[in-house]
């Protein structure tokens, strides 16, 4: 046996598994369709704070990402970053939604909180900036008031439940027709403001046992999330003032007078259905104007995971990667003479980035991960959200955001050919004798682990891995040559010398230096 503390005395381990979430690494935006203020401030940093990225949004030359930990933006294409975690205007709140409008970058907070053994998603409000982050107004997050029991609706009076807390009730996604702002909230609602977020107007969609309603039927239905799954709401498609598409977990709703008339669009009503009633996305090809929704299992028995589309305004569906959970899609457009001849559809789904060039026929997975100066790797195939930019050189920046990190692919011709980078957050390292890997614990499963470390010279570099006996595991690197840097990183992907997932516990990692001091590790393996 290997003695892992060689030239280290004194060493005393108490080691106990716990079930943690990594400090760097907070929580995904729940998934279950069961149920202001002017401040200033910001911070700059080398990459997002947040290794979860649930949105992209690009605005001219400055990409938005919504993460787990706040806000992030660029205006040199990654290479720097502004932070607004921990300023006065976000606090520790993540970001779940971003939006834009004549010059107006909008978002969402939330976070979440314990209640009776389960974390529970609580909306924060809404900020926006027409300064491009240099100053934001603060809007609480919109409820009703318990007196708020009655929505006019046409020639009716409907009974309805009111929203008077915040729990349960966070901004999925956010849409604008003119001068007009929609969020989509699971127990909030659709709700509209044209004020600027000074007040919310609730509304009114297809209960669950209705396919449409409009303003002149005779209705005796009652608003209220709690009961209907159609009135939790959480994805938008604008097409233009009077059509949008409104996804739920019973369907997909379109209007086509703004909001007024709705059409009901589910697994069970059409002959060409979509594969499931729960729609966390919708969006629409520019090439073809086809709809492209993320369509999951929600309460049928003959519902399944998969993507949907309509290339006839959601009279028909069809469905591609069955029993993949889809969370967003993004569009290549390919132009000629200023002129979309094509386009290529990428899907984020939870088991990886696909993309496909022949409008879903058949989809093609992204590569392994690696940035190509660092060797640094994404470590995940879980990904959550997906956006392309052409450049002025007329090549395209994919950008791919994970539960890990954040990947960019400058991609000139080919087809997931290009030159990679890779944003990983992760604390600086506080001195050159420290080390520490991250996410931990971590699922090989899932993802890979990060080991990360400084070099004060250039140098042969080992790194081994033991299980808890101390018994050699996996040589992750042997003598592999590394030059100065405060901040090296190798990753592990949870397998040992013979390709095997090693199973949950506590295992070590030894550093060694050429002749230097050794350092030590602990992480953690849980599936």
């Amino acid at each position: 046996m290997i003695n892992f503390f060689s030239n280290n005395k004194n060493y005393i381990l108490i080691v106990s598994i716990v079930c943690l979430a990594a400090s760097l690494n907070a929580q995904n935006l729940p998934l279950d369709f069961k149920l202001s203020t002017n401040v200033l401030n910001k911070t700059a940093d080398k990459t997002p704070l947040g290794n979860t990225v649930e949105k992209i949004e690009f605005v001219a030359d400055t990409i938005w990402i919504a993460t787990s930990k706040g806000l992030s933006k660029s205006t040199d294409n990654g290479n720097s970053w502004t932070n607004f975690y921990k300023t006065e205007a976000f606090g520790e709140e993540g970001i779940s939604a971003i939006g834009y409008q004549n010059g107006v970058v909008w978002t969402s907070t939330w976070h979440l909180e314990e209640l009776f053994g389960s974390s529970i998603g609580v909306g924060s409000g809404l900020r926006y900036s027409a300064s491009g982050g240099k100053s934001w107004i603060k809007i609480e997050q919109p409820v009703d008031n318990k007196s708020d029991t009655i929505i006019v609706y046409g020639n009716n009076n409907l009974k309805a439940n009111p929203t008077t807390v915040p729990q349960e009730n966070f901004i999925y996604d956010l849409a604008f027709t003119t001068n007009t702002i929609w969020y989509a909230a699971k127990a909030g609602g659709l709700r509209k403001s044209t004020d600027m977020g000074k007040t919310w107007k609730k509304i009114v969609l297809p209960p669950d046992n209705l396919n449409s309603i409009k303003p002149t039927d005779q209705l005796n239905f009652k608003y209220d999330p709690s009961i209907h799954l159609n009135h939790r709401v959480f994805s938008i498609l604008v097409i233009d003032d009077n059509t949008l598409y409104v996804g739920t977990a019973n369907g997909i709703n379109k209007t086509t007078d703004g909001g007024i008339s709705w059409v009901k669009f589910n697994h069970t009503n059409q002959s060409k259905p979509i594969s499931g009633n729960f729609v966390l996305s919708l969006e629409q090809n520019k090439f073809d104007n086809s709809i492209w929704a993320a369509t999951w299992k929600a309460e049928g028995a003959t519902e399944y995971w998969a993507v949907s589309s309509s290339t006839n305004s959601g009279n028909t569906w069809e469905t591609y990667l069955s029993d993949s959970r889809t969370l967003d899609f993004g569009f290549k457009y390919i132009q000629q003479n200023n002129q979309i001849i094509s386009a290529d559809i990428f899907a984020a789904t939870q088991d990886g980035m696909f993309r496909s060039s022949n409008n879903g026929i058949t989809w093609i997975s992204a590569p392994t991960i690696v940035d190509q100066a660092t060797n640094i790797s994404l470590g995940t195939r879980h990904f959550r959200t997906v956006e392309v930019k052409k450049k002025n050189d007329n090549t395209y920046d994919i950008w791919l955001g994970s539960n890990r990190g954040l990947a960019r692919l400058n991609e000139s011709t080919g087809f997931w050919t290009g030159i990679w980078k890779v944003f990983l957050a992760s604390p600086e390292l506080k001195s050159i004798t420290e080390v520490f890997a991250f996410p931990n614990p971590f699922s090989p499963l899932k993802e890979k682990t990060n080991i990360k470390y400084g070099t004060t010279q250039s140098t042969n570099v080992t790194i081994r891995l033991f299980d808890f006996g101390m018994n050699l595991i996996k040589t992750l690197i042997q003598n592999a040559p590394r030059g100065e840097s405060t901040e090296q990183i190798e990753t592990w992907d949870g397998k040992d010398e013979f390709g095997k997932v090693v199973p949950n516990g506590v295992y070590f990692y030894r550093l060694d230096f050429g002749n230097g001091e050794p350092l030590f590790g602990k992480l953690i393996v849980l599936m």
